[in-house]
């Protein structure tokens, strides 16, 4: 029995990733408690708001109820899973852009406060990943995913033994919501 997860920090295309899953065909928990809107218009796909964290943390979340679909928990809340079998899609994203995508979610941030700890996260939860026997991850970075679909969806669909319907999932993929671009690479 695996428990399949989404992970990243906040803003790094989790959501991106849900939906591409969604489409092609993996199935995908999700109720739905938080609405697309203009920051995610194809939805969030997350289970109670994104409020798994609070009861990972107190043992409480019920990973049974959602064997071999597919989860969302951002980075932090990797740190509280329990041992069990994971796969886990950790999505990657520049730091610049995802501080970006925030501050038009939810006003100005202190970048100099934030972007070390966002890095240091980022290194916490690879780390956990690569120490923790009951889990096996791949690394997707967002802006492969827009420039070139496709191959990064089969690389996921080859992580998860060919569950996906690869043309499907890739229509998921919309450019034109790739709205805090930084060029430098």
């Amino acid at each position: 029995m695996v428990n399949y997860i989404v992970s990243g920090i906040e803003r790094s295309g989790t959501s991106m990733m849900m939906q591409i899953l969604h489409r092609g065909g993996a199935p995908v928990a999700s109720n739905n408690s938080r609405t697309p809107n203009y920051h995610n218009p194809k939805g969030y796909y997350e289970l109670e708001g994104g409020k798994i964290i609070r009861k990972l943390m107190d043992g409480s979340f019920s990973f049974e109820e959602y064997v071999n679909k597919v989860i969302k928990i951002t980075a932090y809340g990797l740190k509280f899973l329990p041992l069990k079998q994971y796969k886990i899609i950790y999505m990657k994203r520049d730091l610049d852009e995802i501080m970006d995508s925030m501050e038009k979610m939810s006003g100005s941030i202190d970048r100099k406060k934030e972007r070390p700890l966002f890095e240091k996260l980022n290194a916490f939860s690879l780390d956990l990943m690569e120490k923790r026997d009951d889990i096996e991850y791949i690394i997707v970075n967002y802006r492969d995913v827009i420039d070139d679909p496709v191959k990064e969806i089969e690389k996921v669909n080859l992580f998860l033994d060919g569950m996906l319907n690869v043309e499907h999932a890739a229509q998921a993929v919309d450019p034109h919501l790739y709205r805090n671009v930084r060029r430098c690479r």
